[in-house]
Formats: C-alpha cells, structure tokens, sequence
C-alpha cells in the first residue's frame, strides 16, 4: 500500500484519513502490506457513501439495545430459547473437563457448547484460566444540548482522529447519536469519546475528541478492562470471545464474530438469505 501512496503523491494527513477514517485500520501495519485489502475497504466505504447518501453507515433506531432483540425474536423463529434477566451461577463442566450446561439457581441448561463474553469467564475453572487482561479502554459518555460544532448540524456523526495526528499509538474515536434515532429526548445529542489507555491519566487522552464536541451538559467517564480468551475453545467447548474495544464503528466485532463462529463450527461465516426467506 506505501507504493499505492506513493504513486498518487499523498501527503501523511491524507494516508492518516484513507487509512483509519475509511478503510478503518487501527494502526499503519496494512502500509507495508499487499494493497489488495485496503483497496477493497476504500471501495465499500465509497460505494456504502453512494448508497446511504450522507454516510456510510447505518445505526438501529431506538440504539444498539435492539440487535440482541433482534436476535431474539429471529431465534424464536427458529425454534430457539431467550431468557431474559438469568443470573449465570456456573459454568458446569464434566469428568472429562469439557461444557455440560449453564447452571442459573436450581436449574441449569445443557447444550454442546457455549459461547460467551469475558465476563463470565474471570474466575479460574477446574484450575483453568480462560481469560486474560488486555489493554484498558477509556470512554466518555457525553450529553449535549447542541449538534456537534462544525459538523452541518448532522443528527449523526463519526469522527475518527488517526493516531499520528495527536502523537499517539492509537486512534481517538467519537460518535454521536441524536433523538432522530430514538434514543433521547428532542434536542439532546449523546456523544461518545473513547480510545485504548496508554498513561496513568486516561481522561486526559481523549481530551482531543472532547474539545470537538463544545459546551458538554453532562459528562461521565469510565475506565474498562478488556479480556481476550486464553484458547480457541476447541478442547472444551466453550468459546469465549473477546471484550469490545475503543472503536466506535464495530469493525472488530464483526471480526471477533467470524472468528468465534469459525472457532465453534469449523466453518467460515456466510451472512445471506436463507432460501426460505428468499422464496417469502
């Protein structure tokens, strides 16, 4: 790809967006990669652009809270099962160390696998440890009375701040949402700053994304610690996946859904239409 960046004459600034604004890497190894991937970002960033109109991308009306609905009512079409508000008690294993079931109180449910974040996972299992600590992420929940400055008045925004540009190792990423999506009252915008921790002084790292958002109304900040799974699961049949990080555009968990579903079936994931459903 440096060759590709090379052969246009693109200054650092304009590599730093293509890279990270649209082909959404989070760091500048891909540079001194074959530029085959990249390009394929760059174009479905392009032709997402053309579609949508003013952005790339799309976001569930009423918030994020309605893609586990979704799954819900989609596995309930399917025959599947959702419990709703069940404390997990235990993960209980069998003489040969491998899943048996989820024991919620009295009851517990058995199936062949499991699969689920780190948090279920923290304590030591059989003497097992299943997850390990990663690097931190700070974020910023912020209430605004006003769209955020300089944008057009956009009911929705993503503002990515490459990592070169504020001397840092990672990105600064900020989104906001706005009641067109549901999910406050009229003339109330929350944005969200976050990035991975590199200091002992978190909330001074995202103070780059924080001064593009103007006067905040309300402003919590939080400090998480982020696990990742000490094996495929494979050997047990619990696949553990990995803690959401700072991005703010799900392209790693889309990522981390791939490799857990490549992880538990042997297979790679295909997202299309059943036949079904195409035939309806």
């Amino acid at each position: 790809m440096k060759k590709v960046y090379e052969h246009f004459g693109l200054e650092t600034g304009t590599q730093d967006f293509i890279g990270h604004a649209m082909a959404l890497y989070l760091d500048d190894d891909y540079i001194d990669k074959p530029a085959r991937e990249a390009i394929n970002r760059i174009v479905l960033y392009t032709q997402s652009m053309a579609r949508y109109g003013k952005s790339p991308y799309i976001y569930p009306l009423y918030g994020l809270g309605e893609l586990p609905q979704a799954f819900a009512r989609l596995s309930a079409i399917y025959g599947g099962t959702y419990m709703l508000d069940k404390k997990v008690d235990e993960i209980v294993l069998g003489a040969d160390g491998k899943f048996v079931g989820v024991r919620s109180g009295d009851e517990t449910v058995k199936a062949k696998q499991v699969i689920g974040d780190p948090s279920y996972f923290k304590t030591e299992g059989e003497g097992k440890v299943r997850v390990l600590e990663g690097q931190k992420v700070v974020r910023a929940i912020c209430l605004l009375k006003h769209p955020i400055p300089e944008t057009g008045d956009a009911d929705s925004v993503q503002i990515i701040i490459p990592q070169n540009q504020v001397k840092r190792r990672n990105d600064i990423y900020v989104a906001m949402v706005s009641s067109t999506h549901n999910v406050c009252a009229k003339d109330i915008y929350v944005a969200i700053v976050s990035t991975i921790v590199e200091t002992d002084r978190p909330e001074q790292e995202i103070q780059a994304g924080l001064a593009l958002l103007g006067p905040i109304h309300e402003k919590f900040i939080s400090v998480t610690q982020l696990y990742e799974p000490t094996s495929s699961g494979t050997d047990d049949n619990i696949f553990i996946t990995r803690s959401y990080d700072a991005t703010s555009h799900f392209e790693t968990v889309v990522k981390d859904v791939h490799d857990v579903w490549k992880r538990a079936t042997g297979k790679d994931l295909v997202l299309q239409k059943r036949e079904l459903e195409a035939a309806q």
